[in-house]
C-alpha cells in the first residue's frame, strides 16, 4: 500500500523495503482504549483494562502483526507498566522503568529471563489533543498543563533514554484526533460566537494538536538533532483526518462524536503501520539481529 506516512530522520523510510524482517521479532505496545482497539480484531468487545482479542472498532492489527513475524506484545490499564500513557507520563515512564518495559509479556507479566523486546510502540489517546495554549518555551517536560511547548519538552526529554537503547526500536504512535462536537446551543448563540471570533471550543484546540502532531513527525521537528536510527513516528493523527482535510477526525465512532475511531479507521491504520513498520525495522537494522528470543 502506498502511503504518506514516513519515519522521520535521515534517510527516509521510503528508502527501505516493506517486506517483513527474515528474522523474528518481540513487540510491546504501551496503550490504552484506542490501541486495545486497534490490535482487535472486529467483533463484541472481548478483553478487559483495554487488552482486546475483539472490539466493534476492532482494526486487526494483531493479527497482521502476527503473521508478518512479530510477537506481540501489550500493556494497558491495570498494570504499572501500562497504566500511565498521557504526554507527560513518557519520560519518567521510560526512565523508571526502561528495563521492565523491555522484559514485558503481558501487563505486568515478564518474558522468561534474558529476553527482551526489540520493538516497543507507545500511544497517547485523544483527550492528549485537548491543547490548552501554544505555552511558553522551551516548556516544562513534566507539564502540567498540556500545551505545546511543555508537550514538545517532554517528547525532547525523552530522547535521551531511546539514545541508551540502540539495539531496541522505539515506534511513537500519535495520538488520534478529536471527533468534532457540535455546541449543544441555540443556533443563534452560536452564530453569535462565530461573529465574535470565538467559534466552537475545540477549534483551537484542534488547530493546536496539528501543530504538535506536524513537529512530532517533521523532519526538522522532534528528531532533528537526534543521530540514531531507532526511533520512528507513525502519525495515526494524519491518517484519521483524511491527511489533513480538517484537525478533526474524519472515522469516529458511535454516533460520530467518540473520539475513539471507528472499525474502518482502525482497519486502514493497521494497513498502513505493517509496512511502515517493518521499513522502519530495516533501517533501524533490527532484522540484522538475531532472531526472537534475544538473550542480554
Amino acid at each position: 500500500m502506498d502511503t504518506t506516512i514516513d519515519l522521520v530522520g535521515k534517510p527516509e523510510l521510503s528508502a527501505f523495503p516493506d517486506q517483513p524482517p527474515t528474522e523474528g521479532l518481540s513487540l510491546i505496545f504501551l496503550h490504552h482504549s484506542c490501541g486495545g482497539q486497534l490490535l482487535a480484531d472486529p467483533g463484541m468487545e472481548q478483553g478487559e483494562n483495554c487488552i482486546y482479542q475483539t472490539s466493534p472498532n476492532g482494526g486487526g492489527l494483531r493479527v497482521r502483526l502476527t503473521q508478518s513475524g512479530y510477537e506481540v506484545h501489550e500493556a494497558s490499564y491495570g498494570s504499572r507498566i501500562g497504566q500511565n500513557t498521557d504526554h507527560f507520563d513518557w519520560w519518567p515512564k521510560f526512565r523508571d522503568q526502561m528495563s521492565d518495559i523491555l522484559a514485558c509479556r503481558h501487563q505486568d507479566e515478564r518474558l522468561e529471563p534474558g529476553v527482551r523486546n526489540q520493538i516497543v510502540v507507545f500511544k497517547s489517546c485523544f483527550p492528549n489533543n485537548w491543547f490548552e495554549s501554544e505555552g511558553l518555551p522551551p516548556g516544562n517536560p513534566r507539564g502540567p498543563d498540556l500545551t505545546v511547548n511543555n508537550a514538545r519538552a517532554a517528547y525532547g526529554a525523552l530522547l535521551e533514554e531511546f539514545r541508551k537503547q540502540p539495539k531496541v526500536l522505539f515506534v511513537c504512535v500519535t495520538p488520534p484526533p478529536m471527533a468534532f462536537k457540535p455546541a449543544s446551543q441555540p443556533l443563534w448563540k452560536q452564530f453569535a460566537r462565530q461573529l465574535l471570533g470565538r467559534g466552537h471550543p475545540g477549534i483551537r484546540a484542534a488547530a493546536l494538536a496539528r501543530e504538535f502532531n506536524n513537529w512530532l513527525k517533521s523532519p526538522q521537528g522532534w528528531l532533528r538533532d537526534y543521530p540514531l536510527t531507532n526511533v520512528a513516528v507513525f502519525d495515526y493523527y494524519d491518517l484519521l483526518t483524511d491527511q489533513g482535510k480538517s484537525n478533526f477526525s474524519a472515522y469516529p465512532s458511535g454516533d460520530g462524536s467518540d473520539s475513539h475511531p471507528s472499525a474502518q479507521g482502525n482497519q486502514k491504520a493497521a494497513e498502513a503501520f505493517v509496512p511502515f513498520l517493518n521499513r522502519a525495522v530495516r533501517r533501524a537494522e533490527l532484522a540484522r539481529q538475531p532472531s526472537t528470543p534475544t538473550h542480554e
